[in-house]
């Protein structure tokens, strides 16, 4: 469990840093419904990989409606199947609020980096 609170801390931390990537610029960018616990809760680090020691950055493509659900994610960078999934669960299971472009809810396109980091 300690070393899933590092690895995700980490994810958190990429995502502040680097954001979401964004092919459209919008006024607002979706942002997980209840902050980034909400998605943490969503998180889990596979015992496969836990167990031979795999780490890295998953890079999921995302696309978030107006409604602020995820229709669809793709992995742009991978880390392995197991963690690939891991990652995508996680984002499927989170809600989102919308991508807001003049004052309306758009759907958007973001790449959200998911760290798989052991400690």
């Amino acid at each position: 469990m300690k070393n899933s609170f590092y690895s995700l801390l980490f994810f958190f931390l990429c995502l502040g840093v680097s954001g979401f990537a964004q092919e459209e610029k919008l006024d607002k960018y979706p942002e997980p419904v209840g902050g980034i616990e909400a998605m943490i809760k969503n998180v889990v680090y596979p015992v496969s990989a836990k167990e031979v020691g795999i780490q890295g950055k998953v890079l999921v493509k995302t696309i978030i409606d107006e409604n602020g659900n995820v229709v669809e994610t793709e992995i742009i960078e991978s880390v392995n199947a197991d963690c690939d999934k891991a990652a995508m669960d996680a984002i499927k299971k989170t809600k989102f609020t919308p991508g807001i472009k003049d004052n309306k809810p758009v759907k958007s396109e973001v790449t959200i980096p998911v760290m798989f980091k052991l400690s």
